[in-house]
């Protein structure tokens, strides 16, 4: 702010130095009031607020003190300047107490000390004001940033509790020998990852584990999109019905569900495992869609992935998929993850990933069969990879368990 914009108060009861420095400072730039006495003072702050005060110190009827302790209560953001004819150190000490700018002692030989304790004084002021500018805008902004969230958390659980009633039940058992138990862990309230199944025509069970890419409300919102065209799917295009459409509609719905993804322009892309098993011959067929990792079926002592290869959805438009088929075991175990799990696992190599999370499958397996656990539940899983213990994912995880039999 240029000097010619500051309005100051000079309170001094000898009119002489009071007239010397008025002008000086008038001089030098600035608009100045005087006042010879501290009454005349406080009636001149009843209407108006300087920029600074320059008061004396010794005055007749009312101090310098008195003065400042008193404009501190009307406003304690005006920059106080006391001069005083005796530099008594107590006296100093009281002012600088009460919060004057600066102390200055008389005579003053030469009023540009004055100017420059002004403009000083001025200067820490505006710094401070500016600070406090910044410190309430500071937490206006925070509020409105916990309001913000406050909304956003109560849209994503509002998001969270929607997905969750799209979700096939848990614990499920076909009636055909088959158990079913999934879990979806969330990086965030709302997830990517998607699971869903059914028994069609009381004789094929058809499920899929689907991960969207990205995270958050983006791809959860193409989950229930998702949810909603394999419906129409399989009412309109009558997939999965017959024993002709059992060995090679896996495929028709990538096709169909790819196009879909690419005509809508949705932004995203997604890996998928679509697999159908006929509960009469336990003969499986399945597809894989950029899936990683790779389904692992248990049976016995055994665990191993189960072949496949295929590109994700929504990318190429001229996409193929291959229907791969499995003759299952009476009792068997199949364990579909999506990639989140291969975050939380100890190895760093993809490979060494893979191979970690085959053995300590074979391994949770084998243990759960010794001890005659139930195989059917999905908490050995989660244990077994510590996912029981980790109060955050840096990703989306999935887990589809599918059993046949004992296990």
């Amino acid at each position: 702010m240029a000097d010619a914009r500051r309005q100051l108060l000079v309170i001094d009861d000898d009119s002489i130095v009071r007239k010397s420095i008025v002008a000086y400072l008038e001089d030098s730039g600035f608009s100045v009031h005087q006042v010879g006495d501290a009454q005349a003072g406080y009636d001149w702050l009843a209407t108006r607020t300087p920029d600074l005060i320059v008061t004396d110190l010794c005055m007749p009827d009312v101090d310098g003190l008195s003065i400042l302790k008193r404009v501190r209560k009307i406003n304690t953001n005006i920059p106080v300047i006391v001069v005083s004819g005796m530099g008594v150190v107590r006296d100093v000490v009281e002012a600088l107490r009460y919060g004057a700018a600066d102390y200055l002692v008389k005579p003053l030989v030469d009023l540009e000390v004055l100017v420059h304790a002004i403009r000083r004084a001025l200067e820490r002021h505006e710094l401070l004001t500016e600070n406090q500018r910044y410190r309430h805008e500071l937490e206006k902004a925070n509020r409105d940033l916990r309001e913000y969230v406050r909304l956003l958390e109560h849209d994503q659980k509002a998001g969270r509790q929607v997905q969750s009633k799209l979700l096939p039940p848990n614990a499920y058992t076909s009636g055909k020998g088959l158990s079913v138990a999934y879990s979806i862990i969330p990086s965030l309230y709302l997830s990517g990852d998607f699971i869903d199944y059914g028994l069609l025509s009381n004789r094929y069970f058809a499920f899929y584990l689907t991960d969207v890419s990205g995270h958050g409300a983006a791809p959860a919102f193409v989950t229930v999109w998702l949810k909603q065209l394999v419906r129409r799917c399989f009412r309109e295009q009558k997939i999965f019905n017959t024993e002709e459409s059992f060995q090679r509609d896996a495929a028709t719905l990538l096709k169909l569900v790819n196009r879909e993804v690419i005509q809508s322009n949705i932004g995203c892309h997604l890996t998928c495992f679509v697999g159908i098993i006929d509960t009469e011959t336990l003969e499986m067929r399945y597809v894989v869609a950029g899936h990683l990792p790779l389904p692992v079926l248990m049976v016995g002592n055994r665990a191993e992935y189960l072949p496949g290869k295929g590109k994700p959805l929504g990318i190429f438009a001229d996409g193929e998929w291959d229907v791969s088929v499995v003759q299952l075991p009476k009792n068997f175990t199949l364990a579909i993850f999506s990639d989140g799990i291969l975050e939380v696992v100890p190895p760093k190599d993809l490979l060494d990933k893979e191979d970690y999370l085959l053995k300590q499958l074979g391994s949770t397996h084998r243990k759960a069969a010794r001890q005659n656990a139930d195989t059917h539940d999905i908490s050995d899983l989660q244990t077994s990879f510590g996912l029981d213990n980790l109060e955050t994912v840096p990703d989306d995880i999935a887990i589809l368990k599918i059993t046949g039999g004992n296990g």
